[in-house]
Order: structure tokens, then C-alpha cells, then sequence
């Protein structure tokens, strides 16, 4: 156990540290050096007059030896039908996005495209647009005089457009406006440059921004209802599609989703109240655990107690997890002391479930009370993995999407996760090889091969679990509108619940239950030996069977 606790300990420290750089739903991410083609900043649900601000500051790129027209670099946000399909196809995406000249299905996709030499980004909209950009347009010199252009006409026919940030000559006025705009996003338009409703015109050209050789720009996009979705926002340096080719660029990005209740995306707005409701069916669910452990106390094991504990602290994490939630949609990013309770009781919860699956798999206390030494090793296993699974859940929950460690370790957790699930179940194989093979030579450990056909039904429970909460809800989640994924928390929450209720009722403490009255052979129980790692005879221990049906140890001897 001492493993155990210096790995909580190493896991505490580092989520700690970790804490003070997450930013939730107000993004901010710095790349220096990077290589990638495609870098994935962000996915998010937007409802009608939901918010996407992007702010591009000191981005760096090789101006020679690169024709932009042809490998160009910029950004692109597409809708998805649902989570992972994105508004163009596979065959499609093996190109570079920027160069698409249609969209799949006629979904919504705007590509910003940033031409370094004439210091301008231009905007292509394509599909069925419902959406409003405000940025600053493009400004030519005209004989001294700067003329800025204007889609005025269009603006005028069209009383639904927004009032438009106006140009950084007056931050004052700019930051009063912006104000407006967050209050109230379908404004009556304003006769005023950098509003451009992209339904009526999809191509026109933003300003570049050149301070010292880095360039910057900015842009606001509002969501209409025929433009609800989820979009995914990716960031696109194409020439480093070509093999051998990897040119190094840096630029920041501040990326801010809002929606009109807050800055959760679609699909999260319902988790916070869901968890708190799924915290309050735990902690009932645990209160009856315990006043049946009260009731038959004459018949209660210590793993009895164990599963109690593990019922409050999922309790506890939901409600943690929930308050999380809440500060995140109001304040757009969590709040560090209610984050760290959480990531302490999700860390817990953790390890509390998989020691708890495992003992009872191995029939610890049920069935006998010491664990061979093959079983000892399962747990040196699974406990650090859970530690690690947990370390890579929290660095994922701290990190940006856009970084490359975010991947990495999204990796380990899913290959971590897996593991564990796998490990829990080795105990039980080896129980039942071991127990098959003994039963065929001298047919006296049949009778503890009839304890683990017992058990059968929970063993399936847990390959059933498992299944449900690691494939089919991911499948579901994949296939579901996205307004509607929320659903699958709610699945992996209910499917907990049943699981418990289920574990619960199989090992309930009473004197009734098939699980703890089995039959006893007198000449096994004498002769159950346990044997240590030397393979010397290390003690003899005589068990009775009372009159509750629970195995006692009487007698113990050296």
C-alpha cells in the first residue's frame, strides 16, 4: 500500500500545479516552433446567437521559399452533423481544407485565408450560411485618403444584422459596443463598416496586422438558428501536407465560445444539473447500503464497508463535479479550490471502484480471507495505473485541445483505461483455470469451483459494464445531434447506478443470500493451506460455518 499512497501523492502534487493553466471555455494557446498541418483549437456547440471571438497575435512564418497561393495558411470552422463529422468528407480532408472549393451537404464552412504578401485575410463562406462576421475589412490607400469598403446596400435591406465593433481609433467606443453586442447579439443594425452578414455575401477581405514581422487579426462570428451546431475550429498550415516538408511557425490564439446562458457548449449545459441529481441518487443509494449493513451487522465483511465508502465518494465527486460545471458557464473557466476537490475525489473515486471490482472478483472475505500472490500483483498493477489514468485525466481536463500533449495523453488514458478493465479480470480466469484443473485430478476443489460458478453472474455484470461504459455510449455519443450528447454522461451515470445497485443486492449482508451460504466440505476447509512464495507450509486455518451462513476463522496456527 505504500505504492499506493506515494503515487496519490505524486498525482495530488501535479494536479495542483497543472490547475492554475486551464482556462476551460476562454482558450489561450501559445505554439512556438510547431510543425503540425493541422492543429484541432477547439469543438463547440453553438445555439442561435451564440458568440465565437478568435483573436490572432504574433503569428510567424517563413516568407520565402512558400507560394501562399498555392499551399495557403489559415483558419478554418466547419459545422459537424454530429460529433466527428465534419462539414467535408474523409477523401476530402486527405487535401488541404483551405483549397476546398465547395462544402459536403451544403453544411456551413468558412475558411480565413492569410495572404502574408498583401497583408490581408480573406474570407470564403461556403454552404448554407445563417451567420454574422464582424472584423475589420481590408483598407486601400487612395491618394493619401483611406477608403474603406463597404457593403452598405446589403447592410440597409437587412434590419436583422448586429451592431459591428467599430475600428480600434477609438477603444472606448469599441469596448461600449461590444457590450451592446454581448447583451443583445440580433441588434438592430447599425449603417456602419465590419459587419458582414455572410448569407448575401461570401468572399470579402479582412485587414493583416504587421508589427515587428509578426502579423495579427481578429474576428467575431454570431450564430443564427439555421446555423446551430457543433463547429470545430482548426488552425491550417498546408504546405507541410507535402512529405519531407516541415517548416516551423508560432503564432497565439485567444479563442472565447459563449452561448446565450453562458460558456458551456450545447451538449454541456444540462451536466451540471445532471450530476447533482446523479449525486443525490448515489448518496441515497449509499444511505440505504449503510442502514442494511446496520440491520445485518452479525453478517457484515470489511468489503461490506469498502463498497459503502466507494457509494459516498462517487456521491461526493458528482457534486464536486457539478459545482465545476456551474463556475465554468458563469465564469468561463472553473474556480481552482472547487476544481481541486473535485480532481481529489474523482482521483479516489477511481481507485475506490477498481480495488473494489477486484476483491470481489477474487472472493476476497466471500469466499476466503488472504489473497495469493499472483492476486497481490494484480493490485500493485491496477492501483498505479489508476493513479496514472487519473494524472492523464487531469492534465487532459488542464491542457489545451490545440497542444500536442493534449493527444498524448488522451492516448494513455484511453490505453490506461483499458488495462485496468482487462486486469480486474485476470483474477478471475486464473481462479477458475486453477479450480478446473484441481477438480479433474482428485474432484475435491469441485466445491470451490461451484463458489465461483456462484460468482459467474457477477463477473458477467462487469464485462457488461465495461462494454456499455467504454464502447456502446461512445457510439451512441457519436451518432446523436448535438444537442443531445449530454446523454451519454447520463447513460454512463445510470449504468453506474445499475451496477452498483446490482453488486449491492448480489453481496447484500444477510443470512438469506446464496453468495454466503455455500456449501462447506469439512476435509477441504481443513486442508486449505496458504502457501507463500518460498512454497513452504506457512499456516493451517480451520473455518466453521455459522448458523447465518458466514464463514468464521476459528483456529490459527504457526
Amino acid at each position: 500500500m505504500a505504492v499506493a499512497h506515494r503515487a496519490c501523492f505524486v498525482a495530488g502534487f501535479l494536479f495542483i500545479l497543472l490547475l492554475p493553466g486551464c482556462e476551460a471555455r476562454i482558450h489561450k494557446l501559445t505554439l512556438k516552433n510547431e510543425t503540425r498541418h493541422t492543429i484541432d483549437l477547439n469543438n463547440f456547440g453553438f445555439y442561435a446567437d451564440g458568440t465565437l471571438d478568435v483573436h490572432l497575435f504574433s503569428l510567424r512564418v517563413p516568407e520565402t521559399l512558400v507560394d501562399y497561393s498555392k499551399s495557403p495558411v489559415g483558419f478554418s470552422l466547419s459545422r459537424s452533423r454530429v460529433n466527428g463529422v465534419l462539414s467535408y468528407t474523409a477523401e476530402e480532408s486527405e487535401t488541404c481544407p483551405l483549397t476546398l472549393k465547395k462544402s459536403t451537404n451544403d453544411e456551413p464552412l468558412i475558411l480565413f485565408l492569410i495572404d502574408i504578401k498583401k497583408q490581408s485575410v480573406n474570407v470564403i463562406a461556403m454552404g448554407k450560411q445563417d451567420n454574422i462576421l464582424m472584423a475589420e475589412e481590408k483598407v486601400e490607400a487612395d491618394k493619401g485618403q483611406k477608403k474603406v469598403k463597404r457593403a452598405s446596400g446589403e447592410q440597409s435591406k437587412n434590419p436583422d444584422k448586429l451592431v459591428v465593433l467599430p475600428k480600434q481609433a477609438d477603444k472606448q467606443s469599441d469596448d461600449k459596443k461590444s457590450e451592446q453586442i454581448a447583451q443583445n447579439p440580433k441588434a438592430e443594425a447599425v449603417n456602419v463598416p465590419g459587419t458582414f452578414n455572410l448569407s448575401s455575401r461570401s468572399q470579402l477581405t479582412l485587414d493583416l496586422g504587421e508589427i515587428h514581422g509578426t502579423y495579427n487579426f481578429s474576428f467575431r462570428m454570431v450564430f443564427g438558428s439555421e446555423a446551430e451546431g457543433l463547429y470545430s475550429l482548426k488552425f491550417h498550415y498546408c504546405q507541410n501536407r507535402e512529405p519531407g516538408i516541415n517548416r516551423a511557425y508560432s503564432f497565439a490564439v485567444e479563442v472565447t465560445e459563449k452561448n446565450p446562458d453562458g460558456y458551456l457548449s450545447a451538449a454541456e449545459i444540462p451536466l451540471s444539473r445532471l450530476y447533482l441529481y446523479m449525486a443525490g441518487v448515489f448518496f441515497t443509494a449509499a444511505l440505504v447500503w449503510v442502514y442494511n449493513l446496520m440491520k445485518h451487522s452479525y453478517s457484515v465483511f470489511k468489503i461490506h464497508w469498502l463498497m459503502a465508502a466507494l457509494a459516498f465518494t462517487k456521491s461526493t465527486s458528482l457534486v464536486f463535479h457539478s459545482i465545476n460545471y456551474h463556475f465554468i458557464n458563469t465564469e468561463g473557466h472553473p474556480i481552482e479550490g472547487w476544481a481541486v476537490m473535485y480532481y481529489i475525489t474523482h482521483l479516489l473515486k477511481g481507485a475506490l471502484l477498481f480495488i473494489t471490482l477486484a476483491l470481489i472478483g477474487t472472493g476476497w472475505c466471500f469466499v476466503k480471507y488472504i489473497l495469493s500472490d499472483k492476486e497481490k500483483k494484480i493490485f500493485m498493477i491496477v492501483i498505479p495505473l489508476q493513479v496514472l489514468a487519473n494524472v492523464a485525466y487531469i492534465i487532459i481536463e488542464s491542457t489545451e485541445e490545440g497542444s500536442s500533449e493534449y493527444y498524448v495523453w488522451k492516448e494513455i488514458l484511453f490505453l490506461v483505461d483499458l488495462i485496468c478493465c482487462g486486469a480486474i479480470l485476470f483474477p478471475v480466469v486464473w481462479s477458475i483455470r486453477h479450480l478446473q484443473e484441481a477438480s479433474s485430478t482428485n474432484g475435491k476443489d469441485a466445491m470451490y469451483l461451484e463458489k465461483l460458478k456462484l460468482f459467474r453472474h457477477y463477473y458477467v455484470m462487469i464485462v457488461c459494464y465495461i462494454y456499455f461504459t467504454r464502447i456502446i455510449a461512445i457510439l451512441l455519443k457519436i451518432t446523436m445531434p448535438f444537442q443531445w450528447q449530454w446523454c451519454y454522461e447520463f447513460l454512463v451515470e445510470v449504468s453506474t447506478l445499475i451496477f452498483f445497485v446490482l453488486t449491492g443486492y448480489k453481496f447484500r449482508p444477510a443470512s438469506n443470500n446464496p453468495y454466503l451460504q455455500l456449501p462447506q466440505d469439512k476435509d477441504d476447509v481443513e486442508n486449505d493451506e496458504v502457501v507463500t512464495e518460498s512454497g513452504t507450509l506457512e499456516g493451517i486455518s480451520k473455518v466453521k460455518k455459522t448458523s447465518n451462513g458466514r464463514e468464521r476463522q476459528k483456529e490459527s496456527t504457526l
